[in-house]
């Protein structure tokens, strides 16, 4: 039996999982050559800071290594059409980038041409140069910017448009604490009439405070009143907060519910890209594995 069917068997439980990482990470961190397995699905945040250039070299350094380069649009820090369509062909053809979240991008005022993650889509730019994956934003725990039905009509429109194009859409989601709340939110969307692929985020392995720090920062209020909340418990965790507290239920979910249209996890590595890795090599979740758990994670996209 092969080293990787052995892993496959032995872990044949676990949900699988990508991670993301920042822009200069991606391009400097000389802890990314090995860190993952080769194929992983590499995310590369955009939050309005770095140029063209730095993202496409990011995504450029992640394909290098053997990676699988996911980056970033973010719809309203884009400026204009043109600028969207170099960049998306910078990455197609530089970095061999064949997959990519297109989220809103916070903002009270747009940068550009662009309101929402709709317009960007409705370019064809993806089509154009060959990506054909692309993930789009979900709110479990709901947004400050915008009302819950607000969140489900425009997932409706993502959903149309997946319809009527080549794209194959799935629903990446912010990270959370209550998995309880993200399973039901993730269950629940058929109801509304949107059946994608769900990809759970996660907090992988990090120091309460850490945590709190960024959920502060990313406007998840509802996670830092879960966190606050559960603050005795986890206190018993010392300095840091276990991610199977959350990753459990929901993999317990998936593994005795085949409808479920969750697929797998995302992992925001606040507590540091090392320790995150070792966590998922661990307990063995990497994307890559989904063709050897077709009872788990079913993933076309």
């Amino acid at each position: 039996m092969s080293k990787v069917v052995e892993i496959a068997s032995h872990h044949r439980d676990r949900i699988a999982a990508s991670i993301e990482v920042a822009p200069k990470q991606a391009v400097e961190s000389s802890d990314l050559p090995g860190l993952f397995p080769q194929g992983t699905s590499v995310y590369v945040t955009d939050i309005g800071t770095d140029s063209n250039e730095t993202l496409v070299k990011a995504a450029g350094r992640l394909r290098d290594l053997g990676y699988e380069p996911v980056p970033h649009f973010a719809s309203r820090r884009l400026t204009t059409k043109h600028a969207l369509e170099e960049r998306i062909k910078r990455m197609a053809e530089e970095a061999g980038v064949r997959n990519v979240l297109v989220i809103g991008g916070g903002l009270e005022r747009q940068a550009g041409e662009f309101s929402s993650t709709m317009e960007v889509l409705e370019t064809g730019y993806f089509d154009k140069y060959g990506i054909k994956k692309i993930g789009i934003a979900g709110h479990p725990e709901g947004s400050p910017d915008f009302s819950e039905e607000v969140a489900l009509q425009a997932l409706r429109l993502k959903k149309a448009f997946a319809e009527r194009s080549d794209a194959k859409l799935r629903i990446v989601t912010q990270f959370g604490f209550d998995a309880q709340k993200f399973v039901s939110w993730a269950d629940g969307l058929k109801s509304h009439g949107i059946d994608l692929p769900v990809h759970l985020g996660v907090a992988g392995p990090a120091k309460i405070t850490t945590l709190i720090k960024f959920a502060a920062m990313c406007g998840v209020g509802n996670s830092i009143s879960f966190l606050k909340k559960n603050a005795l418990s986890l206190t018993t965790l010392a300095t840091s907060h276990s991610p199977e507290t959350v990753v459990g239920p929901i993999e317990e979910h998936v593994r005795t519910n085949v409808a479920t249209p969750i697929r797998q996890i995302h992992v925001f590595a606040f507590g540091g890209l090392k320790k995150t890795a070792e966590w998922l090599e661990h307990r063995g979740s990497w994307d890559i594995k989904t063709s050897l758990y077709p009872s788990v994670t079913n993933n076309k996209s």
